[in-house]
């Protein structure tokens, strides 16, 4: 099969909006995507980053530069403000060529945002 271009999800979540903690836990989680997905840098296509308005610290984009992705595009977004959400959430969509099924993805939710999307393929 040919690569072709597939998107995918994840997300994580901070105790507390510092800097520290948005450039450890964002690292933690491209990093899963990337491995748990098999996809290497010249893969990635871009990546789209949204927080929500309880982040302030950091953009989540300069830690996924410091693991390399600088020639990458990235870009960051507020999440939408709606009542009840997970709070202090950044989430992911990543674009990316891969000879992979949409089926055989593994989206990766981490710590306060595992049960974000349960119906999405472990």
């Amino acid at each position: 099969m040919a690569a072709v271009l597939r998107a995918l999800r994840g997300a994580t979540t901070l105790d507390e909006d510092n800097a520290g903690q948005v450039n450890d836990r964002v690292r933690v989680l491209i990093s899963s995507m990337l491995e748990r997905n098999g996809i290497g840098h010249d893969d990635v296509v871009s990546i789209l980053f949204t927080a929500t308005d309880d982040i302030a610290s950091m953009f989540p984009a300069a830690a996924a530069r410091s693991l390399g992705l600088g020639d990458v595009p990235l870009i960051c977004a507020r999440e939408l403000n709606v009542t009840g959400a997970v709070p202090r959430c950044i989430r992911v969509l990543m674009h990316f060529y891969t000879e992979h099924s949409r089926e055989a993805l593994h989206h990766i939710y981490l710590e306060g945002a595992r049960g974000l999307r349960d119906d999405l393929p472990d």
